[in-house]
């Protein structure tokens, strides 16, 4: 017992055990936060909300989907793909029409239009304008909203009314899902849909 007293290396080997297991703690303590930093920065830069989703489905077999999308983060963002039942629409097409916030009221629902309407009906949020064709890619800047119409989305038919499906919205960085139920609307002849 007494030499285990007077011996100076147990001492320090118990020193140098426990300097190396804090050192190993602190460091794994620092890369564990900077990760989290990391990932919670760029998670809170980008944030998309979709409302007052609707699918539309006729007697004669035509669809529609109409939904609003609101960037609620902290910069734009680049839409690259929206998706109806996982079936891409194709955004630059003739068959997308978008109102964009003009600084009016935020709709409380949306409602089914024909074709012929995209070109005559009045913006949802200002209540004047008609909707345009989508030409070019989506950019949503930050604090502001855009409502989409797609005219015949082709994963839905007149067999999936009451069924719930998907509307999913592609950014740069993430993927935007909700659901929706098909509705039937009411047909107007060749013009298709309407609510």
């Amino acid at each position: 017992m007494r030499k285990i007293l007077k011996n100076r290396l147990a001492l320090s080997t118990v020193v140098t055990t426990l300097i190396i297991l804090v050192v190993s703690v602190l460091l794994a303590g620092v890369v564990t936060y900077f990760a989290i930093n990391v990932v919670s920065t760029r998670v809170q830069q980008e944030s998309l909300e979709i409302s007052l989703q609707h699918v539309w489905v006729d007697s004669a077999g035509t669809s529609e989907a109409a939904f609003m999308l609101t960037n609620t983060g902290g910069r734009d963002i680049v839409i690259n793909n929206i998706e109806v039942r996982g079936i891409a629409a194709t955004i630059v097409s003739g068959n997308v029409y978008l109102a964009v916030d003009t600084g009016g009221t935020i709709p409380s629902a949306l409602v089914c239009l024909t074709k012929a309407e995209f070109v005559t009906a009045n913006n949802p949020f200002a209540g004047t304008g008609a909707f345009a064709k989508n030409t070019a890619g989506l950019i949503l800047n930050s604090g502001s909203s855009i409502v989409l119409y797609i005219y015949k989305p082709t994963s839905v038919s007149i067999n999936d009314v009451g069924t719930t499906i998907g509307i999913t919205v592609f950014t740069t960085n993430a993927m935007y899902y909700q659901e929706s139920n098909v509705q039937v609307g009411v047909t107007d002849g060749a013009n298709g849909v309407i609510g």
